[in-house]
């Protein structure tokens, strides 16, 4: 199936229209219409290759929900015509012990990503959801609960599912205490995430500045993190912090603020941090992790659970042919706090 999208050509070349061929549907594959597509931090540091691991030409996008147009002979899940999405992966091993517990994100032997991944099958590069069309098989595709609005629920296949499985990893309900660093894409579904399960929630920021966004997203409190009193104050008051910022930083400042047993999870930055003491840990068995996504069945919890509660992203829709000046926006924080471009755009933008 030959489609369209934009796609980044090499690491300094800006994303560009693109035409390229999409697989002849397999027997286990669903065929969809994009409709709308997340724009993600992944998608920016991917197209500039700075984890050093791109390759191109590159079509971006991992937060992807459109509308099924051809199913394979095998698909029983799916028909023509019903609402669906697709995340950050698009296969796995599928025999691996973490395959069977349905955590394909962490597959023995790698999952297949949405775009910059090899296919499994016939080793041709994946491409993203930057694009007109998808081809993915049934296993690795969701349904969208028709009480969620399809234009805004795009981030959800990223941005929520990054935060939503560290909550329910940690098993976080109405007794938990939780903190949420920075109040980006990630920090904003981290919040109403954790309002939804009941939890006693605080943003820490390093002013003020934030306080009445952090309000307005659920959060019960705001934390000063530049306020030494303040946060000395607050020492072993948290149960869970997920840390959200996406940039090599201290973490000394934060590991104090978790209880006994309390774990700080990292869900942003991808690579080195700033040198940290080990005190705070041993003396307080405090934890660090990191964590992914979640899987394929924690997905779909994720996306009826915020149909249920009616929890959405804060969405700016944008126009295809205006990704580059998004990505840019993006580098100066300039978004509330999630851009989702309307795929309808693309073929006037060609």
């Amino acid at each position: 199936m030959q489609t369209i999208g934009y796609a980044a050509a090499n690491p300094e070349a800006p994303l560009a229209p693109y035409t390229f061929e999409r697989r002849a549907l397999r027997a286990n594959d669903v065929a969809m219409e994009v409709l709308y597509c997340g724009v993600c931090h992944s998608d920016l540091h991917s197209a500039r290759n700075d984890w050093g691991w791109s390759s191109y030409p590159l079509v971006p996008g991992h937060e992807i929900v459109g509308r099924v147009i051809a199913v394979g002979s095998e698909v029983r899940r799916y028909k023509e015509g019903d609402r669906v999405a697709v995340g950050c992966m698009v296969d796995s091993c599928q025999h691996c012990d973490q395959c069977h517990k349905g955590e394909e994100q962490l597959c023995r032997e790698g999952n297949t990503g949405t775009y910059n991944g090899r296919d499994r099958i016939t080793g041709e590069a994946t491409a993203g959801g930057y694009s007109k069309h998808l081809v993915v098989r049934e296993e690795f595709v969701l349904s969208v609960p028709d009480a969620l609005d399809i234009a805004k629920a795009a981030p959800l296949l990223c941005a929520g599912i990054t935060t939503w499985s560290p909550l329910r990893t940690w098993n976080v309900g109405p007794d938990s205490r939780v903190a949420v660093i920075g109040l980006g894409g990630l920090g904003h579904m981290a919040v109403k995430l954790a309002v939804g399960l009941g939890a006693k929630v605080t943003v820490l920021s390093r002013s003020l500045d934030k306080a009445a966004d952090a309000r307005e997203l659920g959060a019960h409190a705001l934390l000063v993190s530049t306020d030494a009193t303040a946060m000395a104050e607050a020492g072993s008051s948290f149960d869970l912090i997920i840390d959200t910022v996406p940039v090599k930083h201290d973490l000394n400042l934060y590991t104090p603020l978790l209880d006994v047993d309390g774990t700080l999870v990292i869900v942003g930055q991808i690579g080195p941090m700033e040198e940290m003491s080990t005190t705070p840990l041993l003396l307080g068995r405090r934890r660090i992790a990191g964590s992914p996504i979640g899987g394929i069945r924690e997905t779909q919890e994720m996306l009826d659970f915020c149909a249920e509660k009616n929890i959405l992203p804060d969405v700016e829709m944008i126009r295809m042919d205006q990704i580059n000046a998004a990505f840019d926006r993006m580098e100066e924080s300039d978004v509330r706090y999630r851009f989702v471009i309307d795929m309808a755009s693309l073929e006037r933008s060609q």
